[in-house]
This record gives structure tokens, C-alpha cells and sequence, in this order.
């Protein structure tokens, strides 16, 4: 098995070069196995009817993968937690749930984005709690695609503020929240992104694998081969 897991690329009009690097990857790792997103593909989502060029250019490239025999698995994230399932049918590929569990190079591992293991942040907490709820959803999707741009940006806004303002330290995972959440799953392997702060961490529960956001400068990706995992970083631009 050749896999690669990716995370936080934060897909917009003004990352051209991350956009550029994730095409540039796709060809040159082809082919491979199975290519897992673990959630903020794009920097904000706001429904599957999204028909700006970025979202369509996407969809082109990873039908593409897809149709060339790749597998592609991809989750939720914080900024893109409105792709749904017209979204995997349109790239050929399936959604997973929050939390999934994989056998990685031959261990069961959790996977999942990280935001929900943020549990120090209870304010974010309470907005992610607002924000998927169906009710929320239904009514986001009843507004065109203009107010919901609009709407996106001014959450973004809205949490750059509030970020601004934190502690560090509460924007990281809860090491309590992660060591129940492995044993709650019965994993020794836990793979996610949220934080960019990229690293292997071993942990009383077993190993912890961040992924790193991609920037102008460089991107992330653990790969798996057979019974090996890397974690890579690899040169943008």
C-alpha cells in the first residue's frame, strides 16, 4: 500500500502556488494507492453548489486522480465543514466521518482533523457545536451563494480576531482528549492535522501523528509505504 495523508492546504484565489504544488504532487507521486485530505482542503467551503474556477479546478484534478485508480478519502475541517456528499461524488471519492479508523501500516489508526481535540478552547468548541448542527446548515443553505461567501469571510474574520487574542497553549490539542479518544477507538495510531504544528508524538496511548498546513513556502505529507510512515516536508515555489 502506497498512501499519502495531506491536511490544511487552505485552498483560496490567493494560494495560486499551494494550488500549483498539490496539481504538481498528484502527477508526480502517480500512481499511487490512496490519497487521504484530513480536512481544510479549502480555506472556507460553503456548499457542495460552489461553482467559483478554484472549486471546479479542484474537482477536475482529483476526478482525475481518481479515475486513474486512486483511492481518495477526505474528512471535514474547521474551515470546510460543508463538503459533503454531492462534493465526494464529484471527485469520486467518499467522505469520512469526523473520526475514522484505518489500518496505517499495519495498525488501526485513528484519523480525524484535530479541531474536536482542541477541547482547552471551549469557545470554539461552542461554535463548532453551532455551525454542524443540521439546523444551521439548512439555513446557511438557503442564502445564496454571494450572502454565504459574504457570510464565510466575515467568520474568518471573526476568528482571526478571536485567535488573536488566545493563549497558545489553548489552540493546541488536550492531551487528556487525545488519550481517550485512542483508547475509546482501541488504536496505538493517531494521524491528524488543525494545528500546523507537524510532529510525531509518542503519548501514553501510543503515537500521535500531526500533519503540517502547506504555505507559500512548503508543504506536508505522511506517507505510508508497506509497513513505514513518513512525514515529509517538501519545497513550494
Amino acid at each position: 500500500m502506497h498512501r499519502l495523508f495531506v491536511s490544511d492546504l487552505h485552498l483560496s484565489d490567493d494560494t495560486p502556488d499551494i494550488e500549483a504544488a498539490l496539481v504538481a504532487l498528484l502527477k508526480h507521486e502517480s500512481p499511487f494507492d490512496s490519497l487521504v485530505m484530513l480536512g481544510d482542503i479549502f480555506e472556507a467551503w460553503v456548499g457542495d453548489d460552489d461553482n467559483s474556477p478554484l472549486a471546479e479546478r479542484i474537482r477536475l484534478a482529483l476526478r482525475a486522480l481518481a479515475d486513474s485508480g486512486t483511492e481518495i478519502l477526505f474528512c471535514r475541517g474547521n474551515r470546510d465543514f460543508m463538503l459533503g456528499e454531492q462534493f465526494a461524488s464529484d471527485i469520486g471519492g467518499a467522505l469520512l466521518p469526523d473520526q475514522t479508523v484505518l489500518d496505517v501500516a499495519g495498525h488501526p489508526a485513528l484519523l480525524l482533523h484535530g479541531d474536536t481535540l482542541c477541547t482547552d478552547d471551549v469557545d470554539y468548541q461552542q461554535f463548532r457545536e453551532l455551525v454542524h448542527s443540521p439546523e444551521w446548515q439548512t439555513e446557511m443553505m438557503k442564502k445564496s451563494l454571494d450572502e454565504r461567501r459574504e457570510l464565510a469571510r466575515q467568520l474568518r474574520s471573526m476568528s482571526i480576531d478571536a485567535a488573536s487574542n488566545k493563549p497558545e497553549d489553548i489552540m493546541d490539542v488536550n492531551q487528556s482528549a487525545v488519550s481517550t479518544a485512542m483508547r475509546d477507538a482501541d488504536v496505538s495510531v493517531m494521524v491528524h492535522g488543525h494545528t500546523h504544528r507537524p510532529n510525531r508524538h509518542q503519548c501514553d496511548a501510543g503515537e500521535r501523528i500531526v500533519l503540517g498546513d502547506w504555505t507559500a513556502k512548503a508543504g506536508w505529507l505522511l506517507r505510508e509505504r508497506g509497513s513505514e510512515l513518513s512525514l515529509e516536508r517538501f519545497s513550494i515555489g
